[in-house]
């Protein structure tokens, strides 16, 4: 019952943390909001997500029998878990908060992330015998689409430490939810093989992992601590938007001819009457 509890608080920090940095984006445009939203990516796919599935998996075993992960198919999970949240994180972004864009972003990136928990279940190699639950498969998968949507709509609207807190811990539920249902839809039957299992130990391949992880969070953490909150990035961009209105002001004024406005009637001197002086002249 350990490792429920660790991989429930692993996908609630992983999520609070990418939260917090697509808060960041929200007020940010250009280069500075796809950073922001790949950081978000690597927190909520790599920590809320990979991390947690793999902390899970650890709790799993077969009777003793040794359970062995492909290195390169692990891998492969992981990257498809940032890349589909990146790639969700990216359309609800730049498309903006319609419900047919965060629909479409919510099922891609739920099909991505039940695509990563099955291939890394895919990447155990032991001698078993495994068979699944097609009706619970399914609803894993729409388990995933709703949390994915979910996430995405706390990404455009989550601002403030309790409402992202909140939101995590939300979050975290319908990870750990999809997770547990689609190993709940796993049959496993042990069959005797002289042959010895292949691949790295879970502990061996999973300590560099998180180590890597950590690094990373704790970088991304310090960047979400050092940076400007939310409403100091929000008016200096209102600061920036009104010094460059200003700036094109003056561009336009200083583009204009200078000089007298030329005017269709004659100046006052030679609309005046006759004077003395005049006649005396002539």
């Amino acid at each position: 019952m350990l490792t429920p509890v660790l991989a429930y608080l692993v996908s609630a920090i992983g999520c609070m943390l990418g939260l917090s940095l697509t808060a960041k984006a929200r007020v940010t445009t250009g280069q500075a909001r796809v950073r922001w939203l790949v950081g978000g990516a690597l927190s909520i796919g790599g920590t809320g997500i990979w991390v947690m599935h793999f902390v899970a998996m650890t709790g799993f075993t077969i009777g003793g029998n040794p359970i062995r992960y492909d290195v390169l198919l692990t891998t492969a999970s992981m990257l498809l878990a940032v890349v589909v949240v990146g790639a969700g994180l990216l359309m609800v972004s730049f498309r903006g908060e319609r419900f047919g864009w965060l629909l479409l972003s919510g099922t891609v990136t739920g099909l991505g992330v039940a695509g990563m928990h099955y291939l890394g279940v895919f990447a155990m190699n032991m001698s078993a015998t495994v068979h699944y639950d097609t009706t619970l498969i399914v609803l894993s998968v729409v388990i995933a689409i709703a949390a994915s949507t979910v996430a995405l709509w706390f990404s455009l609207r989550a601002s403030g430490v309790l409402a992202m807190g909140g939101a995590a811990l939300i979050m975290a539920v319908a990870v750990c939810g999809m997770h547990y249902v689609g190993m709940f839809a796993m049959e496993v039957r042990p069959r005797v093989s002289l042959t010895p299992v292949d691949g790295a130990r879970g502990l061996d391949f999973m300590l560099p992992i998180l180590a890597v992880v950590s690094l990373l969070t704790l970088g991304m953490l310090l960047a979400v601590i050092l940076s400007p909150s939310e409403q100091e990035m929000r008016v200096d961009a209102e600061l920036l938007a009104r010094l460059e209105n200003r700036r094109a002001a003056q561009s336009g004024a200083a583009g204009t001819p200078v000089g007298p406005p030329v005017s269709a009637s004659p100046p006052a001197e030679a609309q005046r009457r006759p004077s003395l002086f005049d006649a005396k002249e002539k």
